[in-house]
């Protein structure tokens, strides 16, 4: 579908061309290149023909840094380092630290020794030893007052040194000069001291030194002392209550009857347990007889020989037995010649029978006797039982008593070893209030020596610095007025804003408008040489344009209100179509125009989709930039064919290179590339044209339609052109008055002639 506008027979007229020819430029310094970019050239020539206001104010500077820091009174400084490391006699420790190594002191530790050595104390201690407020560096009142510093302090700035007393001066002055701060990732600590004299300074850093160990020595002697003093008293209340308990402990034992016997036992304990092993061993002796005689009754019934040690060691049954031995032999020995009932024979088992006999009589005795014994025993156990029984009794009688026995007894104990725990540390710290030279936390690894350099002032620092410093802002100050002067719009005596045009196109070249009116410098000594009849042309020319201005002011308004209202509105109608009847530079005009006016607002991009002029490529930063035509043939990509206008903030997007084929533009893919334009930018122009071949949807699809007409078209053919323009699709219809002309595009300034 393509777009046909309807035009009337007599609506064809052209527009006549306004373009005012180029007034001659008058030779000035270039500010900036087209592209905005600062002329460097032209700062270093301003910075080379100013030298003098940078050079005289830079010696000046350095003349002045050089006297005042010959003026000052040098300071000469000295240091002393000191290293905390915690130690100790270990031979003075207590009897469970005497470990060689202790822990490590941390960096707070450390950092509280540095507050110590910037202690009030010490510092009063210092000023006294070396006689500091004697010396008028350090009290500025005796070399007279100082009217300035007086008027100074009533207005808040400084305090006065007549209302401080001698000692606060003098402090202060010290504190001023005195430096203390421990070395990063040690436990080290370094003391300087400035001073006008460097023998003092030396003198003063040794003695500060000197005197931080010397506090700390006083304060373990203080700390002793004070603990010897405690103790002492503590000590005394503890011997009267270990006294009292012990007192308690034998009066309740005297009263309870239980006294104590060997290994620290009571004596109905010790009775008892002496009962108990009697108990046990006669009950041994009883198991034992018992176990002898019922042996030995069972040798005698079983007819077996006696073998019990008891009756073996008898003496009656030892002679027995021996006899026996002799008749058993004789009976060997006649049997060998004689036979059994021999009278021999007869009288020799006699005699060995009735010893047999004896031995068995004998032994039946020998077990009776253990009987007996046997309940000897068992009545000797029933004695102790029942003594044991008895002391069970009065033992549980009494075992109440012992628990409170016991019980005095404990506190008793820890009355004593507190007593005594207090008296060795009693001992300790008497010894330790007693020594002279108690060791301190730290040690002097390097004590202060004399300088012969001045640390104050650093006179090639000091200089360099004011040196430069002066350089740096009086070229800074050339500089930047240069760069104000250089960046600001510039106005000709001839005119505010000149139109370039170009060979062979005769297209003009639309300068941005400025933001605001800008009056017009004087005009240096070259600028002021035009000679007479080139001022009488310039004269006739500014009068032409003024005349050019009052014609035209209606439209410039129009299309400010158009594109103050297009920018406003918000909605899904992002996109603006310009099109119309006009020429087809009028409306690459009018739409170069107000994409112009909206950008001062929004974020605005021009899109060229009648590529019969080059009136918006010459507008670019790069005219030779591709377009539309070669990002459909995939030769371009988007940030190739977006290019920004010359004189405003407007993006411009061509529709081709020269000699493109238009049918480039009848692909489907513009659609698709004029919605993604639509989600990046607040309001997309397409400079249409005639639209005489151009797709219908590309046109009206969610977008508004600024019609330019001819200025000759009847108001009956401007209205059916609406209607038919609402008929294919445009969801809004706006119609100028008239397209715009190339004055149009200059905005009104106060302009001053020359």
């Amino acid at each position: 579908m393509r777009l046909a506008f309807w035009r009337a027979g007599n609506d064809k007229a052209a527009v006549q061309r306004a373009i005012p020819k180029p007034a001659p430029a008058i030779a000035g310094p270039v500010a900036s290149s087209e592209t905005g970019d600062l002329d460097l050239h032209a700062l270093g020539q301003t910075l080379k023909r100013k030298r003098g206001w940078i050079i005289l104010p830079t010696l000046l500077a350095a003349a002045l840094s050089i006297t005042a820091v010959n003026m000052i009174t040098p300071r000469y400084k000295s240091e002393a380092r000191i290293l905390v490391d915690g130690r100790e006699n270990i031979f003075l420790r207590p009897n469970g630290e005497r470990s060689e190594e202790r822990t490590s002191l941390d960096a707070e530790a450390v950092t509280s020794q540095v507050q110590l050595l910037q202690s009030r104390d010490l510092a009063r201690e210092i000023i006294k030893k070396n006689n500091l407020a004697a010396l008028p560096e350090f009290d500025p009142v005796r070399n007279g007052s100082s009217s300035l510093k007086s008027v100074l302090a009533l207005f808040g700035i400084g305090r006065d040194p007549l209302s401080l007393t001698p000692e606060e001066r003098v402090l202060d002055a010290y504190n001023e000069r005195f430096t203390a701060y421990a070395v990063d990732k040690s436990r080290v600590i370094v003391v300087e001291f400035q001073s006008h004299d460097p023998e003092l300074a030396a003198r003063v850093a040794n003695s500060i030194a000197e005197g931080y160990l010397v506090l700390q020595q006083n304060a373990r002697q203080e700390q002793a002392k004070s603990a010897s003093q405690w103790l002492s008293g503590e000590i005394e209340n503890l011997r009267k209550k270990v006294a009292e308990s012990e007192s308690r402990v034998e009066d309740f034992r005297s009263k309870s009857s239980l006294f104590v016997g060997t290994n620290n036992t009571t004596l109905s304990n010790q009775q008892m347990g002496e009962i108990n092993t009697q108990l046990n061993n006669a009950r041994a002796l009883q198991s034992d007889a018992e176990s002898r005689a019922r042996l030995i009754k069972e040798m005698l019934q079983s007819g077996k020989p006696i073998e019990a040690s008891e009756v073996l060691n008898s003496e009656l049954i030892r002679r027995l037995s021996e006899q026996r031995v002799t008749l058993r032999a004789q009976l060997a020995e006649q049997s060998s010649t004689l036979l059994d009932r021999h009278p021999r024979i007869k009288e020799l088992k006699a005699q060995l029978a009735d010893l047999d006999g004896q031995l068995r009589d004998e032994a039946g005795k020998v077990s009776r006797s253990l009987e007996n014994d046997s309940r000897i025993a068992n009545g000797r156990v029933q004695g102790l039982i029942a003594s044991l029984d008895q002391m069970k009794k009065q033992a549980s009688s009494n075992n109440g008593q012992d628990v409170q026995l016991r019980a005095l007894e404990r506190e008793a104990k820890a009355q004593r070893d507190l007593l005594e725990s207090y008296l060795a540390k009693y001992r300790e710290a008497t010894t330790r209030e007693n020594i002279e030279a108690a060791p301190a936390d730290g040690r002097i690894i390097s004590r202060a020596s004399v300088s012969n350099t001045p640390a104050y002032p650093k006179k090639l620092p000091i200089v360099l610095i004011a040196t430069l410093a002066t350089l740096l802002l009086t070229s800074g100050a050339i500089a930047t007025g240069e760069l104000l002067r250089m960046t600001a719009p510039r106005v000709s005596a001839l005119a505010a804003w000149p139109v370039v045009v170009r060979a062979p196109s005769l297209v003009p070249e639309i300068p941005a408008p400025p933001a605001e009116a800008v009056e017009v410098p004087e005009p240096t000594v070259s600028e002021a040489r035009v000679d007479a009849p080139h001022t009488e042309v310039a004269a006739r020319d500014v009068a032409a344009k003024d005349i050019a201005a009052k014609d035209v002011a209606a439209t410039s308004t129009e299309i400010e209100r158009l594109a103050d209202g297009l920018a406003d509105s918000a909605g899904a109608l992002r996109k603006v179509t310009v099109l119309g009847t006009a020429s087809g530079e009028g409306i690459t005009l009018t739409a170069l125009t107000l994409a112009r006016q909206m950008a001062r607002q929004a974020k605005i991009v021009l899109v060229d989709l009648s590529g019969a002029l080059p009136m918006i490529p010459a507008a670019s930063v790069d005219p030779s930039a591709p377009g539309l035509a070669e990002l459909m043939q995939s030769e371009a990509s988007f940030a190739q064919i977006i290019t920004k206008d010359r004189q405003s903030r407007l993006h411009l997007v061509s529709a081709g290179r020269p000699g493109f084929d238009r049918a480039q533009l009848q692909s489907p893919r513009l659609a698709l590339t004029i919605d993604a334009l639509t989600r990046v930018y607040d309001h997309v122009l397409l400079d249409a044209g005639a639209a005489s071949d151009l797709p219908a949807e590309l046109l009206t699809s969610q977008a508004r339609a600024v019609v330019v007409p001819e200025a000759s078209m009847a108001a009956d053919a401007r209205a059916l052109m609406c209607d038919q323009l609402r008929a294919v699709g445009f969801a809004e219809v706006l119609l100028l008055s008239q397209p715009c002309q190339p004055s149009d595009a200059i905005e009104t300034q106060h302009v001053v002639a020359a």
